[in-house]
C-alpha cells in the first residue's frame, strides 16, 4: 500500500502543475487502482477530481475525453458506442471488473504507457492525440515514444473523420492482461493497424498506412 503525507485537492491546472514541480516524489493521482499495490512513498498526492476532467464533450469535430473519465465510462457512454465502430467501449468491457473499470481513469491508463494497456492500442489505431498541460497537444504515436515527463495529462482528443475501427485482444481468462491486443481502423485508402501487449507498449504494425503508397 502506497503511504502519502499530504493530500491536496488541487483548485485549477496550474495548481496540480506547480505543486508537482516542488517534490520528485510528488504524485498526481489517477484512479490509483495499481498505486495501491505499490509500497510507493508520497510527499503529496495530487486529486485533480475537482477540475471537471470526468467529462466526455463531443463536437461536430471531436471527441474529447478527460483524464478523470473512467474506463467504466467509455464502457456505458452511449455517444462512444456508435462511434468509431464502438472501438473503445470493446476496448475496456474485460479490464479486470466493473468495479475496477469503475474506478480506473483514461488520464492514468493513457499517462503510464504500459505494455498491457487495450486502452493504448485502440487510441493508437485511432491516430487519436493527448494534451499535455504544459506540453500542448502531441499526437498519440509521438507521445507513446516520449520519455516521462512531470507534466499533466488533460484530455485525450479523437477526431470525428469518418474512420471505422475494431479491436480484438487475446487474453489467457476473460479478466486477465491480456496476451495479445490488435487494433485496425480505416479510412478510405489509409489504414492504422495497431499491435500491444507483444510484450511491449503499443506500437504501430510495420507496413500499415496508405494503400499502395507507402507508409
Amino acid at each position: 500500500m502506497f503511504t502519502a503525507k499530504t493530500y491536496h485537492f488541487a483548485e485549477s491546472l496550474d495548481d496540480a502543475f506547480g505543486l508537482l514541480q516542488k517534490n520528485k516524489t510528488n504524485t498526481i493521482l489517477g484512479g490509483c487502482g495499481w498505486l495501491r499495490m505499490t509500497n510507493k512513498r508520497i510527499w503529496t498526492a495530487i486529486d485533480l477530481g475537482r477540475l471537471g476532467l470526468d467529462q466526455i464533450e463531443e463536437t461536430p469535430e471531436a471527441v474529447r475525453l478527460g483524464a478523470s473519465v473512467t474506463l467504466r465510462q467509455l464502457e456505458t457512454c452511449p455517444a462512444l458506442r456508435g462511434a468509431f465502430g464502438g472501438i473503445l467501449p470493446e476496448s475496456v468491457r474485460h479490464i479486470v471488473g466493473v468495479q475496477f473499470r469503475n474506478m480506473a481513469t483514461v488520464g492514468a491508463s493513457v499517462f503510464m504507457r504500459a505494455g498491457y494497456s487495450d486502452l493504448c492500442a485502440a487510441l493508437l489505431a485511432l491516430d487519436a492525440s493527448v494534451v499535455l498541460h504544459a506540453g500542448g497537444e502531441i499526437p498519440f504515436a509521438q507521445f507513446l515514444e516520449m520519455p516521462y515527463t512531470r507534466d499533466i495529462l488533460t484530455h485525450v482528443t479523437i477526431r470525428k473523420d469518418g474512420r471505422k475501427a475494431a479491436y480484438e485482444s487475446l487474453r489467457l481468462s476473460a479478466t486477465d492482461f491480456p496476451v495479445l491486443a490488435v487494433a485496425v481502423s480505416r479510412l478510405g485508402d489509409d489504414w492504422r493497424v495497431s499491435v500491444g501487449a507483444r510484450p511491449g507498449k503499443a506500437c504501430r504494425a510495420p507496413g500499415s498506412g496508405r494503400v499502395g503508397g507507402g507508409r
